[in-house]
C-alpha cells in the first residue's frame, strides 16, 4: 500500500501541475522578469499547489496514525494559504512572517514538538527551558526561508529540497521512525512529479506557495526526525539543509559586510555566483543538485563517526565551505581571508 500510495502521489502531481498553471494564469499568480530575476518572460508561479494537494492525497490515503499528523496538516495549510496570496499579490515580508509564526504555532503548541533539552557531548546536558519554544519556532522559520531564498532557477528549490527529504526518509529509516520515512516519501513523490515541469526550462515555477511549504514541511520533519537532541545529532538536519542553510548564512553575512538590511533582496546569491562564473543555468542546477547530494551524504558518515571524529569532520567542513564560498566570490569577490592566509603560508 505504501508504494502504490507513493505511485499516487507521483502521478497527482504530475496530472494536477498543468491544472494549476492554467489557474495560475487565470487569477494573475505570474512571476515577471526584473532586474534580480534570470527568467526573461512572464511565467506561471503557484506550482506548490500541486505539490501540496498530492501530499494531502498521500496523507488521506495513508493516514499516519502520529500526534503530529493534523497539526502538521493544518500548519501546512495556512502555510500554503499565505504563499497563494502572496503568488497572487505579493504580500509584504511582513504578513508572509505572520503567516509562517501561526503556522509554526500551530505545530508547536498544538502539536506539541519543541525541543527541550540538549545532551552535551561531554556530559551533562541544556535545558532550553522557556526558550524551549521559541528556539522551535525560530527553526521552522529559518528553514521556510532558507529554501525560499535558494528558490531562483528552474528546478533548483524543488530538486535540492527532494535531495533533503530523501536524506532525512533515509535517516528516519535508520533510526526506526517509520512515521517520519513514510511522510517524507509523500512529500518527495509529490515534489518529483512537480519537477518534471520545473527542470529547466520550466513551464511553471513553484512560486512562494512551494518555496513556503517545502521548507516548513522539512523543517518540521527534521526536527521530528531527531527530536530526541544530543548536540551531536542536533547538527544532522544541519548538515541535510546544508545547501539552503549556507546560502542564507553568507547572504546576511554578505550584507553585514557591504553594509545593507539583513531583508534587502541582491543578485549574489549561490547560483548568481555560479552563473557569473560562466556556468550555463542548467549546469549550476546540476552543481548545487550534488553540493545537496554531498551534504546528505556527509550526514550520512556524520552519524557513524565517533564523539571526535565528528568534530573533525565539521571543521573540514566548515574549512571546505569557506573555502568554496571564497573562491566563488559568495560574499564578495575581495573577501577571501582563508585563500590569502594559505598563499602567505606557501
Amino acid at each position: 500500500m505504501l508504494y502504490l500510495t507513493i505511485f499516487i502521489c507521483f502521478i497527482s502531481s504530475v496530472l494536477l501541475t498543468p491544472l494549476v498553471k492554467k489557474l495560475a494564469i487565470k487569477i494573475g499568480a505570474t512571476d515577471k522578469p526584473n532586474y534580480r530575476k534570470v527568467h526573461q518572460k512572464i511565467m506561471p508561479r503557484l506550482g506548490g499547489l500541486a505539490i501540496f494537494i498530492s501530499f494531502i492525497i498521500g496523507m488521506l490515503i495513508l493516514s499516519p496514525e502520529q500526534k503530529y499528523t493534523l497539526p502538521i496538516i493544518i500548519g501546512s495549510l495556512i502555510i500554503v494559504i499565505t504563499g497563494v496570496l502572496d503568488d497572487m499579490k505579493e504580500l509584504s515580508a511582513k504578513v508572509k512572517l505572520l503567516g509562517q509564526i501561526i503556522a509554526a504555532l500551530v505545530v508547536v503548541l498544538w502539536g506539541g514538538l519543541h525541543i527541550d533539552i540538549i545532551n552535551l557531548p561531554f556530559g551533562g546536558s541544556l535545558s532550553l527551558g522557556i526558550f524551549s519554544i521559541p528556539f522551535t519556532i525560530i527553526w521552522i522559520i529559518a528553514i521556510t526561508n532558507a529554501i525560499n531564498l535558494i528558490d531562483g532557477l528552474d528546478g533548483l528549490a524543488a530538486g535540492v529540497s527532494s535531495i533533503a527529504l530523501i536524506s532525512i526518509c533515509g535517516m528516519a529509516i535508520l533510526q526506526g521512525n517509520l512515521g517520519i520515512a513514510i511522510m517524507a516519501a509523500i512529500v518527495l513523490a509529490s515534489t518529483l512529479g512537480f519537477l518534471l515541469y520545473n527542470f529547466h526550462p520550466a513551464k511553471i515555477f513553484m512560486g512562494d506557495t512551494g518555496a513556503l511549504f517545502l521548507g516548513f514541511i522539512i523543517s518540521v520533519l527534521s526536527l521530528l526526525g531527531f527530536k530526541s537532541l544530543t548536540f551531536i545529532s542536533l547538527i544532522i538536519p544541519v548538515i541535510i539543509l546544508g545547501v539552503p542553510i549556507s546560502d542564507t548564512f553568507f547572504a546576511i553575512i554578505r550584507r553585514i559586510v557591504n553594509k545593507q538590511p539583513i531583508g534587502a533582496p541582491d543578485k549574489s546569491h549561490l547560483h548568481h555566483c555560479l552563473l557569473r562564473i560562466g556556468f550555463s543555468h542548467r549546469q549550476v542546477v546540476l552543481i548545487i543538485y550534488a553540493l545537496a547530494a554531498m551534504f546528505g551524504l556527509a550526514a550520512f558518515i556524520f552519524t557513524m563517526a565517533t564523539m571526535w571524529g565528528s568534530f573533525i569532520f565539521i571543521a573540514v567542513m566548515l574549512i571546505a565551505i569557506e573555502l568554496f564560498v571564497e573562491s566563488i566570490g559568495l560574499i564578495g569577490k575581495d573577501y577571501k581571508p582563508l585563500i590569502k592566509f594559505i598563499r602567505n603560508r606557501s
